[in-house]
């Protein structure tokens, strides 16, 4: 079940938890994905990545927000052209092999066919390109609580999230975390925010993060046709065509008519 555009906007843009995730998973994806890398590249979002995807806007070729219909759209980026699209979960309006790199935000968890989800980005996606989802953690915090967005939809952990998209073709990468504090309005919680990411980052095994974050690359194999039987010709059927020498005067035929005179005729 998708969560209205509306209150997501309301969230990341009003709220001042939203303000500091946004800035935790945007800092996460930069350092993932350096914006100066992306030039020349095709960056998609799907889901609500919206508020991640600025800092490529400068760099890359193209940078477009996908947002599934069921949860609403809105315009995007605020004072500049448009780049945000309604779409179908199932059908996105891109060419096969046009993407190179798609961030997907409270898409999987929300999905009403999550697999549906990821053949179309296996689709969009050219040989080689990357795919990072941030999914709400199954073990943290933010699963257990509806007032932010990570606690609608489906949870995972990282080992779920890799089946899924291994199922669709794509083959892991890496796998982070993001979000150590609870989700807390408290100005305590607000301002270590930057502090708890970098502990969280060394000592993963105790504290437990509210997103997994995981990266997938799409790996296109050669093609392999049918076996052929490859026929290698002998030396000897090579010379087969050319005449074979003959002696000398071989070429001289008797003439038509009878026997040659002889010398007593």
């Amino acid at each position: 079940m998708y969560q209205d555009v509306i209150e997501l906007r309301k969230f990341y843009y009003n709220r001042a938890l939203g303000r500091v995730v946004q800035k935790v998973l945007r800092d996460r994806l930069t350092e993932l994905w350096p914006p100066e890398q992306a030039l020349g590249m095709t960056v998609l979002g799907y889901g609500f990545a919206a508020p991640l995807l600025r800092p490529y806007l400068a760099r890359a070729r193209r940078v477009i927000s996908l947002m599934p219909g069921a949860q609403g759209v809105m315009a995007w980026p605020p004072g500049l052209p448009n780049c945000s699209v309604l779409s179908e979960e199932t059908s996105w309006p891109l060419d096969t092999g046009s993407v190179d790199r798609l961030v997907l935000l409270h898409a999987v968890e929300n999905a009403g066919h999550s697999q549906a989800v990821l053949s179309e980005a296996w689709r969009v996606l050219g040989p080689g390109g990357r795919m990072l989802v941030m999914a709400t953690n199954r073990a943290g915090l933010w699963a257990r609580s509806d007032a932010t967005p990570f606690g609608f939809g489906r949870s995972y952990t990282a080992g779920q999230l890799e089946a899924l998209a291994r199922s669709a073709g794509f083959v892991a990468e890496r796998t982070g975390a993001a979000l150590y504090i609870p989700p807390s309005d408290r100005r305590f919680w607000l301002r270590s925010a930057q502090m708890w990411e970098r502990a969280g980052a060394r000592i993963s095994q105790v504290l437990v993060a509210g997103v997994v974050i995981s990266e997938f690359s799409k790996q296109v194999p050669a093609p392999v046709g049918r076996l052929r039987r490859v026929s290698v010709p002998s030396p000897l059927d090579v010379l087969e065509g050319i005449a074979r020498p003959k002696p000398a005067g071989s070429g001289k035929t008797a003439r038509s008519g009878g026997a040659q005179p002889g010398p007593g005729n």
